[in-house]
């Protein structure tokens, strides 16, 4: 599918999407988080694809963050719709999708883009990457999810100095916060990420599925996570793919999912 604001495309097994906006340094407007939605929607459903690998443009920018000039000049009502909405169609899509997610930040996330990266289930970053949520120096806050996902992440202490210094981290901050898994130069991201994709391949996708599930649900507001473990667990067996997985362990191969 041909897109206006990013680039999505398969190569064996995994869904490569590029936010490709560089002239706005990848900001986020509502139509590339309409696309975003589409790709992400079409590459989870899509059972060929066991990875998607998210990046921007350039390296200047993962993504520099909202398009402000979309919504200077709401009101309250305008502006709770507009966090709902990127909430429902894209933050909290990516993080619930059964397809597991990797965040190869190349530059600057700040505001909606560290909050796309941290909705992503792993994150990787160039040396030259920089972190921040600086809404706070706008007269707003993280509105996509920041303020519960990077407090989760990182802890609320750190968190709370972040979002209301507006500070920014480098890439070795980040990962000493815990924010970022890996850190790499800018030639190695893509293939340090590609690298990750690769070992979830070889997995059992429906495991992979029921993983991200029971992890999620730890950090679920009224959710007992060890439940939905056992839950999880439980419906793992009798399935195609734990027959597969448990009888190549005792016949010593590796097994095909």
């Amino acid at each position: 599918m041909i897109y206006d604001n990013i680039l999505s495309e398969n190569k064996e097994g995994v869904c490569y999407i590029t936010i490709n906006r560089p002239k706005q340094l990848n900001a986020l407007n509502s139509a590339t988080i309409a696309e975003l939605n589409k790709a992400i929607t079409t590459a989870d459903n899509d059972k060929s694809v066991r990875c998607i690998i998210l990046t921007g443009a350039d390296n200047k920018a993962f993504v520099a963050g909202a398009d402000i000039k979309e919504f200077a000049a709401f009101d309250k009502k305008a502006g709770e719709n507009l966090a709902r909405k990127g909430q429902e169609q894209l933050f909290n899509l990516l993080e619930n999708a059964s397809t597991p997610s990797i965040a190869a930040v190349n530059g600057f996330a700040l505001g909606g883009g560290l909050e796309l990266a941290m909705a992503c289930h792993i994150r990787l970053a160039s040396d030259n990457a920089k972190m921040g949520l600086p809404e706070v120096s706008l007269g707003i806050i993280p509105g996509y999810g920041g303020t519960q996902r990077l407090a989760s992440l990182v802890g609320k202490g750190k968190a709370m100095e972040m979002i209301t210094t507006a500070g920014m981290l480098s890439a070795d901050q980040a990962k000493e916060w815990g924010l970022v898994n890996h850190i790499c130069t800018q030639e190695e991201l893509i293939p340090m990420a590609e690298k990750l994709a690769l070992k979830m391949k070889r997995n059992s996708p429906m495991a992979v599925a029921k993983a991200i599930k029971s992890v999620n649900a730890g950090f679920t507001d009224g959710v007992n996570g060890f439940e939905v473990e056992i839950s999880e667990f439980g419906s793992c067996f009798e399935t195609p793919e734990f027959i597969e997985g448990t009888t190549a362990f005792m016949e010593k191969r590796k097994a095909k999912f």
